[in-house]
């Protein structure tokens, strides 16, 4: 039996479906090809920007309240998220109700109002306030990272955009934003839960009928291969702790060591026994918790582990983590721990059955990115991993020249000159 169906409307929007004929509740979830890195400099943060204004109203539903309320009355709440590639727009709903929650989800994307854009400007300048400092200096170090990994391009700017560009976006360039990458053939629509594939695929070429438009150009792609590291930001600000972050910039998620850097992950931050947990929270007492992320985009991505620290304790702890790296390039896992590690795995995929939104986002982003990754296509790929594969995966891309670094807190200057002779020396 498929794990799910998709078909192609004649007008380029992607259907998908997700039968799970045993749960009450159902996911709608609605997946456009645009992101961070489909603006200009310019217009950074528009795709963030167009999101938000999305559910200022529609010409069916005149105000965001009454939209709200139209979902809350088919049992959802919309929201919405949009990163470097791609906008998502999901609200669970009522079984009984996915053909409402389609048309409401039409109404939205084909008949915005774009009001209010004043009153949405000043909401999203308070949402990029966060990641600044008192002086205004940026100091999320996601975004620090990311500057630093991919210097130059898209990639490398807030999904906000900058205080600047958010100041200065005009309606005219939102709504030409929207034209351009708001279309059928940049679009996939997804329902997961007890509902019936052919009943979805109807109520979609009903709600979205008439709906045209050209597809849009491809993102600019990433050429930086010769922006080698080790590069590390120091940015000093206030507060108890000194966040730290040691990122690889990587390929992106077709190359032949993706299924090996998911693994990776888990290996290094994923649960209590994770590598990251084990030696700087349980052994050496540096932190409360630290973590291990994964981000493959089409042609690039990188892996990046963070944690907040004392500054006492900066040092030390970036120490441990080289050191870390250092020992998946010089020894393959033990069977028990790729064996532990592996069952986690399983076991999560296993879990992911059971939740519609998961099913949804599963296969809507695996459409609208052309990454499928089915349930049993994972399961698998897991069948392949091994302990030999992994380190030569590890001693492939953990390397010096893709090595970044940022600190972000009260650090002592005393640390900065010794942590950068210690990173410029690393070796694995």
């Amino acid at each position: 039996m498929s794990e799910y169906h998709s078909t192609t409307l004649d007008n380029g929007l992607r259907v998908v479906s997700v039968p799970m004929p045993h749960h009450h509740s159902a996911e709608v979830m609605v997946y456009l090809g645009v992101g961070s890195r489909h603006e200009s400099t310019r217009r950074a943060g528009a795709s963030h920007f167009l999101e938000h204004m999305l559910f200022k109203g529609s010409a069916d539903f005149p105000t965001g309240l009454e939209l709200e309320r139209a979902f809350e009355a088919l049992g959802g709440s919309a929201n919405a998220g949009t990163d470097a590639e791609t906008t998502c727009f999901h609200s669970r709903i009522h079984p009984q109700h996915v053909s409402q929650g389609i048309d409401l989800f039409a109404s939205m994307l084909r008949r915005p109002r774009f009001s209010g854009i004043e009153v949405e400007r000043r909401i999203i300048l308070e949402e990029a306030l966060a990641d600044l400092s008192e002086t205004g200096r940026q100091v999320n170090p996601d975004n620090l990272i990311a500057a630093l990994l991919f210097p130059g391009h898209p990639l490398g700017r807030p999904t906000l955009g900058t205080r600047t560009s958010i100041e200065r976006l005009s309606l005219d360039q939102i709504r030409r934003h929207y034209e351009t990458f708001y279309c059928p053939a940049n679009t996939v629509l997804a329902v997961a839960g007890p509902i019936s594939p052919e009943a979805v695929l109807e109520s979609a070429a009903i709600a979205f009928a008439g709906w045209q438009g050209l597809p849009p150009k491809p993102a600019r792609p990433w050429h930086g291969e010769d922006k080698t590291g080790p590069g590390i930001r120091w940015v000093r600000d206030a507060g108890s702790q000194v966040s730290l972050q040691i990122a690889f910039r990587l390929p992106g998620r077709e190359d032949q060591d993706a299924v090996n850097l998911r693994v990776w992950r888990r290996v290094l931050g994923w649960g209590g026994m994770s590598r990251l947990m084990m030696r700087l929270r349980e052994e050496l007492g540096l932190t409360y918790a630290v973590d291990a992320g994964l981000a493959l985009y089409a042609e690039v991505g990188l892996l990046a582990v963070e944690l907040a620290v004392s500054s006492e304790n900066l040092v030390r702890a970036a120490e441990a983590i080289l050191e870390i790296f250092s020992e998946l390039t010089a020894e393959p896992l033990s069977r028990a721990e790729l064996t532990h590690v592996l069952r986690s795995y399983r076991y999560d995929l296993e879990y992911s059955r059971d939740q519609v939104d998961e099913m949804a986002l599963r296969y809507a982003w695996g459409e609208i990115t052309g990454s499928m990754r089915t349930i049993s296509g994972d399961f698998a790929d897991l069948e392949k991993v091994s302990a030999a594969g992994l380190q030569q995966t590890a001693r492939r891309l953990f390397v010096p020249a893709q090595l970044h670094a940022v600190i972000v807190g009260p650090y002592r200057a005393t640390d900065r000159k010794v942590l950068e002779q210690r990173i410029a020396a690393w070796r694995p």
